[in-house]
Parts: C-alpha cells; sequence; structure tokens
C-alpha cells in the first residue's frame, strides 16, 4: 500500500509549474469520481500531476460527502498540485455541501455554479448536472446566450452526471436532455463522469461523448450498446486530451500508463456571430 502521508509531497515533487495563459496546444487530462486511497487511484493522480499538462478537468465527486474535510483529506492529498489549472464541475456527492466544500475550496477561480474558459482556441463550458437542467432554467438560458455568440464547433463541454451512459449503476439521465439539446452541433465534445466507467461513445448528433469516471473510486460496469465505440470496465484510468486550434487528439489511459483507447475529432473554429438586424 502507497503511504498517503507522502502523497502529497510526492506529486508535488513531481510538479514543476505550468503558465495560466492560452496556448496554441495544451495538454488536458479529465477525470471525475477520483478521489480515493486506493493504490490505483495515487497512481492515476501521479500519472497525471508527472504529465505537467497544462489545464485539469476535474469531472466531480469527492468522497463521501464533498466537506471541507473531504477537500482537503481526499482530493487535495492527490490533486492539490494541480490546483492553480484545475477547472471543475461540481458532482452530486459534492452539492449538498457546496458552501463548505466546493466554493471554499475553488474560489476565487470559481464563483459561479457554470461558467466558461478558453483553452487553445476552444471555448471550454463547465455546466452543472446538479442544479436545474430544464429549459426554462437559468442554466440552460445561459447556456443558449452563449452559443448564439459565436459560430463554429471547437466547443467543450463538461458536467458530472451524463445525458448518455451504458454504466450498470446509473446509465442515461434524461434530465440532461436540455444541455445535450442546445448544444447539438454547436460543439464537438461533451465529457463526463458519475458512471465510473471509460467510455467512448460514437458520434452523435455531431458531438463526440466520452465518460471518464474510472478515477479511483468503486468501479463499475458496462452494458451492451450498438452507439459506444470504446469501453474499458473494470479498469482504472483517465482521459488524456491535446487540444490545439481545429483538432483534439484523445486517448485513455489505465493507471498504469498504458494507452487503451485513442480517437480524434476536428472542429470549426470559433468566430464572432454577425449581429442580427433589428
Amino acid at each position: 500500500m502507497i503511504k498517503i502521508g507522502v502523497v502529497s509531497s510526492v506529486l508535488g515533487a513531481l510538479w514543476l509549474g505550468c503558465a495560466a495563459t492560452a496556448r496554441a496546444q495544451e495538454v488536458v487530462w479529465a477525470v471525475g469520481d477520483a478521489a480515493d486511497y486506493t493504490d490505483p487511484a495515487i497512481l492515476m493522480a501521479s500519472q497525471i500531476v508527472s504529465d505537467q499538462p497544462d489545464r485539469f478537468l476535474y469531472l466531480g465527486d469527492v468522497y463521501p460527502d464533498g466537506t471541507a474535510q473531504d477537500f482537503a483529506e481526499r482530493y487535495h492529498t492527490l490533486y492539490g498540485p494541480l490546483k492553480a489549472i484545475t477547472w471543475p464541475t461540481p458532482g452530486n456527492h459534492d452539492w449538498a455541501n457546496r458552501a463548505m466544500g466546493y466554493y471554499p475550496y475553488w474560489r476565487p477561480r470559481v464563483r459561479r455554479p457554470y461558467y466558461r474558459v478558453r483553452i487553445a482556441d476552444w471555448e471550454v463550458l463547465s455546466l452543472n448536472s446538479e442544479t436545474r437542467t430544464d429549459e426554462s432554467s437559468p442554466q440552460v438560458k445561459w447556456l443558449k446566450k452563449q452559443l448564439d455568440r459565436t459560430t463554429g464547433t471547437c466547443r467543450l463541454a463538461f458536467w458530472h452526471q451524463p445525458r448518455y451512459s451504458p454504466g450498470t449503476v446509473h446509465g442515461n439521465e434524461p434530465r440532461m436532455a436540455p444541455l445535450w439539446n442546445a448544444l447539438r452541433r454547436r460543439a464537438r465534445l461533451v465529457i463526463n463522469a458519475h458512471d465510473h466507467v471509460m467510455v467512448r461513445y460514437k458520434l452523435r448528433d455531431g458531438i463526440s461523448q466520452y465518460i471518464s469516471g474510472a478515477g479511483g473510486y468503486t468501479l463499475y460496469g458496462t452494458r451492451p450498446d450498438p452507439r459506444v465505440a470504446f469501453a474499458a470496465t473494470p479498469t482504472q484510468g483517465a482521459l488524456r486530451m491535446v487540444l490545439s486550434p481545429g483538432r483534439a487528439s484523445l486517448q485513455f489511459r489505465s493507471a498504469a500508463g498504458t494507452v487503451l483507447d485513442r480517437s480524434s475529432v476536428r472542429c470549426k473554429p470559433l468566430k464572432r456571430a454577425p449581429r442580427q438586424r433589428r
């Protein structure tokens, strides 16, 4: 068993720092359901930190309850060295205690339940599956407003509970349909967690969907689904991406560093949408 007490210092030594400004090409890792004390979770975190990524997307759930103590003793022990380059979204285990855990930990960088950032000429949207997602919700109205600002498809959206999932524990989540529908043919990548699996779906509505929830907690299985292009269960791992203008290269990697799946997508660069005449 790897000694938990030395994890933070080991990972800190591996991390040499990262500039906050966007680059033409950036390495981005994405994983959720990863804040655990198991050896595979520690190995996964060590691999991500030692890769010295430009950005890190945390897809939610700091176990068991997303409290300040959970963030300090579980999440920060593993992924603290990446805090300055991390863009998170809350999970279902985080939201009830968000006033004590999620928001205090991520402030001042994250102040809203959903937001957008720019990474390597991609618009990256952090959405929130734990608050309202119906058509009349403030979140969906905000999302549509963001989408209407530009034309093109170099857009990545991430949130915790997936619209589609072959996972044996949670599966499809119809409540996420308004988010998905708004992104149809407006985004190229959607990334989720919640089900503790690694899954890549075939192209649907112009979107390539990935589930990267096998970061460290108890692993789940998958059901047969003809829309699934790749699934690895039960295997610990995470999603590594290289984002560049007009393109993304993606790999699922195991906690041991083995490349399990390779894929790539192309997108149309974003341009300011023409103003509509009144």
